[in-house]
């Protein structure tokens, strides 16, 4: 009988901590109110013993976020490339060991963006390297998976609901949710849900990748190197973002909360199957018919 081989797995501790932590305030009418806040740490990250980067994190995922960082800097090709990811909290360190060294990482590290939002992100080397050669597959949706999926996604944000201050990211496939992480910043959500697939060889050709933050430049590049084609986000898109949705094919859905939602790229990709009445059905036909005339 043929036997599935698994995906290579480099030694991995498992350091995950709580996401909130508990804390008390004083109300609008004076009153001391027993709560949670989120956990923020510092997680500096140390390739083959030189430091790389510090990054601020819940620390609920640290082995999938700094997988996924890696990826998504394009520092590393293959996951087979790592001997071991050692997170040490006593330290707030990561230890990233390889087995042959990363080849120019020097002139990587060389060339550094730091992007904006919620939690400042760090990409090194240029943005648009090797954009032209990402190929995605179309990625066809249909209005009510729209809809389910928002309702579904609102009961995922469990983080959020008790402490507030963080983002959410979703890898969703067919209308369920996959794999749900929040951080204190989009941008190692969406690293650490990377990192998930790079470690267990998941493919996203067949995925959507839902955010809560802004789908910026770095937001369409990441989901575009991690090959998924539609980027749903509740929140609204920068001019950057939607430049390179349209150059790599990222169907760019935005505002999408409760029944409304702007499709800034990839209309002719979503079947109107679930247009709501009255004035809002109008209002969606115009932003369709906006969407198919650019």
């Amino acid at each position: 009988m043929d036997m599935l081989r698994k995906p290579y797995q480099p030694l991995l501790t498992d350091a995950g901590l709580n996401a909130a932590e508990a804390a008390s305030a004083v109300d609008e009418f004076g009153k001391i109110r027993a709560g949670h806040i989120a956990a923020e740490r510092a997680l500096t990250l140390y390739l083959d013993k030189r430091e790389i980067v510090t990054l601020m994190t819940l620390g609920t995922r640290p082995e999938m976020l700094v997988l996924g960082w890696l990826r998504n800097q394009r520092l590393l090709q293959t996951i087979d490339q790592i001997k071991a990811v050692q997170v040490d909290w006593e330290t707030d360190s990561v230890a990233v060991t390889t087995y042959h060294g990363v080849e120019g990482l020097d002139g990587k590290m060389a060339r550094k963006t730091v992007t904006t939002g919620c939690g400042q992100g760090t990409v090194f080397g240029d943005l648009m390297d090797d954009i032209e050669m990402i190929n995605l597959p179309r990625g066809m949706m249909r209005q009510s998976e729209i809809y389910d999926l928002l309702k579904t996604l609102n009961e995922h944000n469990q983080v959020y609901q008790q402490a507030g201050a963080v983002h959410g990211c979703a890898l969703c496939q067919d209308g369920d949710i996959q794999l749900f992480i929040e951080d204190v910043g989009r941008h190692n959500a969406v690293d650490a849900i990377a990192g998930h697939m790079w470690l267990q060889g998941t493919t996203g050709n067949d995925k959507l990748f839902y955010t809560t933050g802004r789908l910026t430049s770095e937001m369409v590049i990441k989901v575009a190197q991690m090959g998924i084609p539609i980027l749903l986000s509740r929140s609204g898109a920068t001019q950057m973002g939607l430049d390179l949705a349209r150059r790599v094919g990222v169907t760019l859905i935005a505002r999408a909360k409760g029944k409304h939602f702007l499709v800034y790229n990839g209309a002719e990709n979503i079947t109107f199957d679930a247009i709501p009445d009255g004035r809002l059905k109008n209002a969606g036909e115009r932003r369709v018919e906006h969407a198919k005339s650019r």
